[in-house]
Parts: structure tokens; sequence; C-alpha cells
């Protein structure tokens, strides 16, 4: 297997790395790789988490195979490359869904793993790994949620090794398209009571993160359940061809934007048909829209705080509109207590997601918003996160010295780690 020196960003296009990367075509090349260095899937993770600088890394993207289909037991086993809307593609006409599906159908069922990734429908379904069966590292050794390294490798960063495959359990649906109802919430107050309230089966809301005063958090709830009919045509993809210019986000252009986005749905309501795609993935139908963020990339901000934290939601929402620096994209849902690792992201509570262009003042606003979400006895999530520093975590993550204790034990020439886990000195923890 030939290694290749390349250089490679995060989704976010912020940080970088320059190593060696392999791409095998078959599971038995993976085994001589095995111990070489992390797995590497579509690497949309938006900061390090897949970055390894002055190291080995293997792509996973090719070893995308159905091993196994048990439709009366609705389990399927894959390669870890297959990606989540291959998956949902093929299981769909079948009457399966991917039991938890991410925002974008390009996670592999490997980084699914990683991050324990969740869904719009966490408050019922839990997490990616909480549907995971059994786990086949690279090396053959074969993992259940019995055994104590099932724990570190979901959520664990890859920290145990790549993984080869892995068993899911599949959500039986008749899935044809998404009945999706939209809602406005007024001010961030109502979105909460609406996320609280509601009993459907997927929900997620866009919020408009540059709303002050008595609209501050208002934005759109979307409902969705699955459903049978016609299919309405899904748009096909467009690509974004150049980086987009700074004025393109500037703030008066994104609360005109954000203006406009909100008023598209009206005041009473509505109910749309819409193909999966469009709901579960929805900025997939455009390729490259990262790019959209300018040459200089940009960061996100995810955290979970528990619902007791309104207030902190308030504070950093004020922190945010005031800024300036907030974009379009800002995501609001509520989530579950489920989770499968140590390092799982999800807690019960809301958890907030929005996008900044990288620029002058975006780094110290998210460290603010960081020291926000602990001192509410929150988490940030290391797959969006390019900015926290070693310090901020421990607390967060109250299983972090179980984890690093078992990663090493796992690895004791730490040939697993990454960017991440370097900046954050997560495997040093005692």
């Amino acid at each position: 297997m030939s290694w290749k020196k390349t250089t490679w960003t995060g989704w976010g296009r912020v940080l970088s790395a320059t190593g060696e990367l392999a791409r095998p075509e078959r599971s038995a090349a993976l085994a001589a790789l095995a111990t070489e260095g992390p797995a590497i899937g579509n690497a949309r993770s938006y900061g390090d988490a897949a970055l390894v600088s002055e190291g080995r890394a293997v792509i996973m993207a090719r070893l995308d195979k159905i091993l196994d289909f048990d439709a009366a037991e609705a389990v399927i086993h894959v390669e870890a490359g297959a990606t989540i809307s291959d998956l949902a593609r093929i299981l769909a006409p079948r009457g399966f869904l991917p039991a938890v599906m991410p925002g974008t159908g390009f996670a592999t069922v490997g980084g699914c793993i990683a991050m324990d990734v969740h869904g719009k429908n966490h408050h019922g379904a839990g997490s990616f790994g909480q549907h995971v069966t059994e786990i086949t590292l690279a090396t053959g050794k074969v993992l259940t949620p019995q055994d104590p390294l099932f724990a570190a490798t979901v959520g664990g960063l890859g920290q145990t090794g790549p993984i080869g495959s892995a068993r899911l359990r599949l959500l039986r649906a008749k899935v044809d398209v998404m009945m999706v109802t939209e809602r406005r919430a007024e001010n961030l107050e109502s979105f909460l009571d609406l996320l609280d309230e509601s009993e459907a089966t997927y929900t997620v809301g866009w919020i408009d993160a540059t709303a002050t005063g008595e609209s501050l958090g208002r934005g759109i709830l979307e409902e969705g359940e699955t459903g049978a009919g016609l299919v309405p045509s899904a748009k096909r993809g467009r690509r974004v061809p150049f980086n987009a210019p700074g004025w393109a986000l500037a703030a008066p252009v994104v609360r005109l934007f954000n203006k406009l986005y909100y008023s598209r749905v009206p005041a009473a309501g509505r109910t749309l048909v819409k193909p999966i795609d469009d709901f579960f993935f929805p900025l997939d139908r455009i390729h490259d829209w990262n790019r959209l963020y300018g040459s200089q990339g940009f960061h996100q901000f995810q955290c979970v705080v528990p619902v007791t934290a309104r207030g902190t939601l308030r504070s950093m929402l004020e922190a945010i509109a005031s800024s300036g620096l907030a974009s379009p994209l800002a995501v609001l849902k509520r989530m579950g207590a489920g989770r499968a690792g140590h390092l799982s992201f999800p807690m019960e509570g809301y958890t907030l997601a929005v996008d900044f262009r990288n620029r002058t003042g975006t780094r110290g606003l998210i460290q603010e918003l960081i020291a926000e979400t602990k001192a509410a006895g929150g988490r940030i999530y290391f797959a969006k996160d390019s900015v926290a520093r070693a310090e901020d975590i421990p607390g967060m993550y109250p299983e972090l010295s179980d984890w690093a204790a078992a990663v090493n034990a796992a690895d004791p020439e730490h040939r697993y780690e990454t960017d991440l886990t370097r900046r954050l000195s997560l495997r040093s923890t005692k």
C-alpha cells in the first residue's frame, strides 16, 4: 500500500494538516494498515478531528460495501466507509432507514460511530451508537456493547483504531417522502416551549441568530414524519465554484436574509411534502457549500446545555446577535439523554449550533460561548470544534479519565492520535 504526502483541511477550512494518507481498496489491505494511524471518512468534521499533522492516516471512503442485510431482524452489516446517504437511498425503498441520521449524508458509518452522532430524532431514538450491535476493528477485534472497549470506541474519536465494519439496527419505516410541518416561533421562549411540547418523531429548528430585543431567538420549527406517496422531484445538487467574497456574509446581508427566510413561513404555519434527502440532508444539495464562507473558512460552535439553562441560551444569543458575526446557519434542537460512549456529546437539554465566518473577533466570541456552556453544566461537540483549549474540557465530560485510560491501554504507543486529541490533551488527562 502506497502512502501519499497530502495537505487537507477540516470541513471548516480553518485548520489543516500535512501528512501521509493511504486509501485501501479492500478490507484485506486495511488489516495491513491497522496500526499505521487513525482512520478518516469523508473529513466532514469541521475542525481538526480528521487531521493528523506530520503523521499517517487511512482514508476509508472506498471500503463501503454492504456485507449482510437481515430484513427479518432489521440489521445491516456494513463496512465503515459506507455513507449514511447511500444507506438511506438503498434501504428506504425496502422499508428501512438508519435509525439515526446526522445532518449530512456524506458522514460515514465509521465517522458516525467515532462521534456517536445524533439526529433530528435524538429526543426519541437516542444516539447513533445506541443502535450499533457490533463493531469489528481493523485489527480483527470484535466489540459488542458488553465489551468495556465499546464505550471507548463509540464517541471515542477513532482512538481505539480504524473500524473495519459494524452491525446496525435499522428503523422499520415505509419511506417515500417526509411530511413536514413548519411553524414560526416569535422568540426564544416560545421556540423552546414548542420544542418541549412537540410529539413529532423528527424535530429541528432554524434560528435567526441576528434577531434582538423581543424577537431574540425567533425561528422556524420543522416537525417531520415519514410517509408514503407521490415523491416530489428532488432538486439537483449545485456546486459552489469559488470562494464567496467577504461582503456576501456581511452583517447587513445576513440580517436581511434571515428576515426574509423567517417570513417565508406563514404566521399560521404550513405542511409540506419533501424528499427524504431534502429533510435530513438539506445542505448536501449544495456541494462545497463551505466555500460560501470565503477563503479563510469558518468555525462552528455547537453546545448542549441542560433544560434548566434557558437563561444561558438567551445570554449566548444576545452575545451572538450583538457581535455582528453570525451567519444564516444556526440550528436549535431538543436532545434526550441517549448516549453510548464515554465521550458521547448528547445529554438531556437543548443544543445550539451556529456558524461564524473566520474573521477578527470570531475566536474570542466562541471562547466566551464555551465558557458559558461549561458554567451551565453543558458541553461542546468535538465534531464541530476548532477553538476550545485543553483546560475547557474537564468537567464537561465526567467520563474523560475512564476513556483516556481505556484508549491508552488499547493504544499505548499513541498511534491513533489526531490534531484534535493533541490540541485538547484528551489522552493525557489524569
